[in-house]
């Protein structure tokens, strides 16, 4: 997805990437260290560089890429499964040989704008500087000055083990002839200063079309399609790697559409809204990213996605009299009392469940989320205070892949929702 180098999510080359991913997904959870020894109008300037860029980075969701469980803010290490193979992210801290210390500010706009390190050699695409050269220089400066004040780590993540070719990085400089034109972001005069802020912030630093956009076999982004929904790999409750489906989040019926500016920001902003509540990769999206913004920034976003043309990419499916008969009883068994029997859920706030009509998960053209929370759970990490919904039990344990095939097919089909046919075999691989 669903939607944030070569270790970006997804050394010298490595120190590189590092130094991408942290920009491209920054989330910061390090202290600043203090500027004791500056003086006069310096001082605060400086510090207000820092702070500044924390919050960019925070806007980036640096951390949840760059922080591995039980490792040093920022000192990289995280593993991302690919197509291609897997992929650490970089230490991205001040640390002058593992992490970005010895970089300049030329060096660290590059990487973020043009995919290359230090050395000049290409950055892979997992790290998402096809969204990040739309920053302006002026936050990217920021971002850096708050890079270079948390505490440094020596800690070198493990090297990429990619395929070949794909460990070629020489080989990136044709695909970025193919499928990479930096544009820097350009203000629609035609819209408002919020509109264009929203814009700004999902297109660039929140690069969110990184898990919401399909891509296509190389691994670029099928710009066509944007923000219509993708599929990565991320972990399931329990830990193990199981594909995720990155919703649509246009404006199809598959997608948003249903979606208030209110219902869109109360989940970015809280993990949960009118029509929905976080779990799975979204959680942390929320926590150390989205939870951090001001009202503001959230609510621009906001105004921007609603904004943003339907692309339709899931289709509709008739089920058969006896398919209908053997879902809806189990609907009725595992799903009714919280959902409804309309599928319509509650209100938010209630011990009830969220609509089902019109979920951009249960119509996503790709079935993996939808199928990882009937067989797991939809645990939320969002404060309690801020819950609209109660967590979900997974059914993994009661219904074997049959069933679970036929409950999301009837999901899929019901209540006007659209979404194709679920098998066995789907749900098989995502045991």
């Amino acid at each position: 997805m669903n939607h944030r180098l070569d270790s970006h999510r997804h050394g010298s080359l490595d120190r590189i990437i590092r130094v991408a991913a942290l920009l491209a997904l920054c989330i910061t959870g390090g202290h600043l260290v203090p500027v004791h020894a500056q003086t006069g109008a310096a001082a605060p300037a400086a510090a207000n560089a820092v702070a500044r860029g924390r919050y960019l980075a925070d806007a980036g969701n640096c951390a949840s890429c760059h922080t591995r469980e039980g490792g040093a803010a920022l000192e990289g290490g995280v593993a991302f499964e690919t197509d291609f193979g897997t992929i650490y992210s970089t230490n991205i801290t001040p640390d002058r040989g593992a992490g970005i210390g010895a970089w300049t500010e030329a060096q660290f706009i590059r990487a973020m704008r043009e995919g290359l390190d230090a050395e000049g050699n290409h950055l892979y695409p997992v790290f998402p500087y096809t969204s990040f050269n739309k920053v302006s220089n002026a936050d990217l400066t920021a971002i850096l000055a708050y890079l270079k004040s948390v505490p440094p780590s020596k800690y070198a993540p493990p090297a990429n083990a990619l395929r070949f070719p794909y460990n070629q990085r020489a080989l990136m400089a044709a695909w970025k002839a193919l499928f990479f034109e930096p544009a820097p972001f350009a203000p629609q005069r035609n819209q408002s200063a919020e509109w264009n802020r929203g814009a700004y912030l999902v297109e660039g630093l929140g690069h969110c079309g990184t898990c919401h956009t399909p891509r296509n076999f190389l691994g670029a982004e099928d710009n066509d399609e944007a923000l219509s929904g993708g599929v990565y790999r991320d972990k399931i409750p329990g830990g193990e790697i199981r594909r995720w489906t990155a919703v649509n989040i246009t404006q199809a019926a598959s997608g948003l559409k249903a979606w208030s500016v209110k219902d869109i920001a109360d989940y970015l902003k809280t993990g949960h809204g009118g029509r929905a509540g976080s779990f799975g990769p979204m959680n942390e999206v929320v926590t150390n990213s989205m939870m951090r913004l001001t009202d503001g920034d959230i609510r621009a976003m906001a105004v921007y996605l609603k904004s943003v043309p339907p692309r339709e990419s899931s289709s509709k499916q008739t089920l058969s009299a006896e398919r209908l008969n053997a879902g809806e009883t189990l609907y009725t068994i595992h799903c009714g009392t919280c959902h409804l029997p309309t599928g319509l859920g509650s209100t938010p706030g209630s011990e009830l469940g969220p609509p089902l009509v019109g979920s951009a998960v249960v119509q996503a053209a790709d079935p993996a989320t939808l199928i990882n929370v009937i067989l797991y759970e939809s645990k939320t990490v969002v404060p309690a205070p801020q819950r609209a919904w109660n967590d979900m039990k997974g059914f993994g344990d009661l219904l074997d892949d049959d069933e679970v095939a036929t409950l999301a097919n009837y999901l899929r089909a019901s209540w006007g929702n659209l979404g194709g046919e679920v098998t066995a075999e789907d749900v098989a691989k995502q045991r």
